[in-house]
């Protein structure tokens, strides 16, 4: 793709994410799409082939970047514990530079049978993304760094669960910007659990 073609996706990507942000699904106009974006809607179909098509990439792109975002991130820290911290700080670096796209991502997995089209696909990619976390988490179990009492999909939820309610929070109520020290102390309170020790 040029650098124009690469330009003008990224005009409709950008103007489709504020209508979809704004307006929900159905609500979104394509005709307040290409208007914002300065473009036709014969360019918008090149791009998109449709509505649906374009909702599909705003997808895709929420949940790719977080996974290039994590796997570099994990290649940085050598602990799990450091692992950890480094793809929790570089996921929340991503959704307080994104929150609409959040949004979008968080609410499609959340929709009702006909809020969205049935062709929109997110399950696979949200699999993989838990996927990779549970890989670090196996290898923490296997290291004997992680209570064998649970499973590795157990701590794996656990971790995953805990990052996702902070996310929320932050999405629902506009919470402050989500921080390395909280990706800390949620890796924190993981690892170390909350029971007082005697």
């Amino acid at each position: 793709m040029d650098k124009h073609d690469s330009q003008t996706r990224g005009k409709i990507l950008r103007s489709a994410l504020k209508q979809f942000a704004d307006c929900g699904y159905e609500g979104a106009s394509v005709q307040a799409i290409v208007d914002a974006a300065r473009v036709t809607k014969p360019t918008l179909y090149y791009y998109f082939k449709s509505k649906a098509g374009l909702f599909q990439a705003l997808i895709d792109w929420a949940h790719d970047e977080r996974y290039r975002l994590m796997c570099e991130a994990g290649e940085q820290g050598g602990s799990l514990a450091e692992q950890l911290t480094e793809v929790l700080a570089a996921l929340f670096e991503f959704i307080n530079d994104h929150r609409s796209l959040m949004r979008i991502a968080f609410a499609t997995a959340f929709s009702a049978r006909g809020e969205i089209p049935a062709e929109i696909r997110y399950v696979d990619k949200c699999e993989r993304n838990f996927e990779f976390m549970h890989a670090l988490i196996r290898r923490g179990l296997a290291d004997g760094g992680l209570n064998k009492t649970y499973s590795s999909r157990e701590l794996t939820m656990g971790i995953y669960g805990m990052m996702t309610i902070k996310v929320m929070e932050h999405l629902v109520h506009g919470k402050p910007r989500l921080t390395r020290r909280d990706a800390e102390s949620i890796v924190q309170l993981f690892l170390g659990g909350a029971s007082a020790r005697r």
